[in-house]
């Protein structure tokens, strides 16, 4: 059953609207969309993969995260920073990962820019999270018009990424990865796992 915002499943939980009936993308929704993240490889790879995602569905990206683990060293920024132009034509002939020149440069590029904020702030966690919105404006999701694509704050944080050189960070992407990381919640109010994040 589908309602503005939620689908109910087969068993019985109301859930946000987009996850639909797929077992991976309700895995995904239940157990790890709109969890805080503190871990800074994990961090790394969910903006990257945002990134990737960027004209495409994201349940393609989930299909293919395993692969993309494989492939890129566990998002481990501080390896990935090694990778050449001869990793990057072994990347393209990869038929287990999105083959884009762009996103995967963008991707390599971007792990020295992560170096570089640790570096100054300690930690990526610290730095995606001075970007959360104040709790006092939040408004709860009731319809699936309530949700942006992008906010003022994830309009901020892509200025501020693009000032520091990152690639594939515009304010769209911003705003899914920090949906994604729960730096913000938009699982919908009826949705069971709101409770589990607000």
């Amino acid at each position: 059953m589908v309602e503005d915002g939620l689908v109910t499943g087969t068993d019985g939980k109301a859930r946000c609207w987009w996850c639909g009936n797929d077992p991976l993308y309700i895995r995904y929704h239940d157990e790890e969309w709109g969890k805080p993240v503190y871990d800074d490889v994990r961090l790394f790879e969910k903006i990257c993969l945002e990134g990737f995602q960027a004209g495409l569905s994201w349940l393609t990206i989930l299909r293919k995260k395993e692969n993309f683990r494989a492939a890129f060293a566990g998002f481990d920024f501080n390896k990935i920073i090694r990778f050449d132009e001869n990793s990057v034509e072994a990347f393209l002939k990869n038929p287990g990962i999105i083959r884009h020149r762009g996103k995967i440069e963008a991707m390599i590029h971007n792990a020295g820019c992560a170096i570089k904020l640790v570096e100054e702030y300690g930690s990526l966690a610290e730095y995606f999270r001075s970007f959360r919105p104040d709790k006092d404006t939040y408004t709860p999701r009731v319809h699936r018009a309530d949700i942006p694509v992008k906010t003022a704050e994830s309009v901020e944080l892509s200025k501020d990424l693009k000032h520091r050189g990152w690639k594939f960070t515009g304010p769209t992407i911003c705003y899914a990865f920090m949906q994604a990381t729960g730096i913000v919640n938009d699982h919908m109010e009826e949705c069971y796992c709101w409770k589990n994040t607000v």
